[in-house]
C-alpha cells in the first residue's frame, strides 16, 4: 500500500510541479499580453527561443543565471517584433504570432547546428551552467513520517529555484494586475482602449509594456525548460506545444492567475501519469504504445478544459488593433 501511495500519488505530484512550471509562467505571460488586448499565440515560439538562448548562453558562460538573462533578452526582442507588427503597424495578431513560431522553429535548429554541430542540440550543461535542485531543511529526515513526510520531502522539496520563483509569481501577478494602478490601466486597455486614450494614457505604451512583461515571464519559462528541469540542454522542438497548452489553460482560468495555474496543474498531472504508464502492462490489454500514451495528456487536456471552461469572456478589445478616431 505504501509503495502504491509513493509510486502513484507522491511521484506524479512531484512530476506535476516540474512539468507545469513552464506552463504556469507562459500562462501568466499570456495573461499580461491578452489583458492588454494583444493575442500572443507566439508564446510557443518564444518559449522555444528562450530555451535555446538559455542553454547556449549557459554553456558558453558557465552560468545558468546568464543563460536566463539571455533567454529574457531573446523573448523581449521577439515580443517587440510582435508588438511592432501588431501594435505599431496594426497587423493581424494571429498571423504575426504564427510567423514568429515558424521563424523560431527553424532558426533554433539552424543556429544549433552551426554553433554546436550536434544536430541542432546544445551540449549537456554541468555544474553552475544549470539550476541545481534545492533540498529543504530536514527533507530526508522526515521521509519516514506517513503522508506528511513524502509530501514535504519529495513533492515540495528538491526543485530548482526557478520552480519556486514561478509559483511565487502567481500571487505577485494577481497583485499587480488587480491591486495596482499599472494593472488597472492594463486591464482597461484590454477592455476599452478608446476610454483609456481619452483619459490621457497611451494605449500603445501600455500594450508595449505588457509585451515586455510577457517577454520576461516567457524567458524565465524557457530557461527552466533547458537549464532548470530534468533535461539540461536544448533539444529541437522541446517546447512540444506547451505554449498552446498554456493559452488553453489561460482561457480555462478566464484570464486570471490562480485558476490558470490550476489548468496548468491539470496538464502537468496528466503528463506525469502518461510518463509513468509507459511500459506498464495492463491486464487484458498488454503494453500500450508509447506514442499513444504521449498523445493522451494533450487530448485529455483539451477535452477537460473545453468541458469545464463554462462561460468565459475574453477582454473586449483583445485581438483588435487600436486606431485613434482622429487618424
Amino acid at each position: 500500500m505504501l509503495e502504491f501511495w509513493f509510486n502513484w500519488i507522491i511521484l506524479p505530484l512531484d512530476s506535476m510541479l516540474r512539468l507545469s512550471t513552464p506552463l504556469v509562467l507562459c500562462a501568466l505571460a499570456g495573461m499580461f499580453s491578452e489583458r492588454a488586448g494583444v493575442v500572443n499565440i507566439a508564446l510557443e515560439g518564444m518559449l522555444l527561443a528562450a530555451a535555446f538562448a538559455a542553454a547556449a548562453a549557459a554553456y558558453v558562460s558557465g552560468s545558468a543565471w546568464i543563460g536566463m538573462l539571455a533567454a529574457i533578452g531573446a523573448t523581449i526582442a521577439l515580443s517587440m517584433l510582435h508588438g511592432f507588427a501588431t501594435i505599431t503597424h496594426r497587423g493581424n495578431q494571429i498571423v504575426s504570432g504564427m510567423a514568429i513560431n515558424i521563424l523560431v522553429t527553424g532558426a533554433t535548429v539552424i543556429l544549433g547546428r552551426y554553433w554546436f554541430d550536434q544536430g541542432g542540440q546544445t551540449p549537456n550543461l554541468q555544474g553552475d551552467a544549470r539550476f541545481e535542485s534545492i533540498n529543504w531543511w530536514g527533507a530526508e529526515k522526515v521521509m519516514d513520517i506517513p503522508i506528511v513526510g513524502p509530501i514535504y520531502g519529495e513533492v515540495l522539496s528538491g526543485h530548482s529555484i526557478v520552480l519556486y520563483l514561478a509559483f511565487a509569481l502567481v500571487p505577485l501577478s494577481w497583485f499587480i494586475l488587480f491591486r495596482t494602478r499599472f494593472g488597472l490601466r492594463l486591464r482597461a486597455v484590454g477592455e476599452n482602449p478608446a476610454a483609456v486614450d481619452t483619459a490621457g494614457i497611451s494605449v500603445i505604451k501600455m500594450r508595449y509594456l505588457a509585451l515586455v512583461v510577457c517577454g520576461i515571464l516567457t524567458g524565465i519559462a524557457g530557461s527552466y525548460l533547458s537549464t532548470g528541469g530534468n533535461v539540461a540542454q536544448f533539444i529541437p522542438n522541446m517546447s512540444a506545444g506547451k505554449g498552446y497548452i498554456a493559452l488553453a489553460a489561460l482561457i480555462f482560468g478566464k484570464w486570471r492567475p490562480v485558476p490558470a495555474m490550476f489548468g496548468c496543474f491539470l496538464f502537468g498531472l496528466l503528463e506525469a501519469y502518461a510518463i509513468r504508464l509507459q511500459g506498464v502492462e495492463i491486464l487484458g490489454i498488454g503494453s500500450i504504445p508509447v506514442q499513444f500514451i504521449e498523445m493522451v495528456p494533450y487530448v485529455l487536456t483539451v477535452v477537460l478544459l473545453a468541458g469545464f471552461i463554462g462561460q468565459s469572456r475574453a477582454p473586449k478589445a483583445v485581438g483588435i488593433p487600436y486606431v485613434k478616431e482622429r487618424e
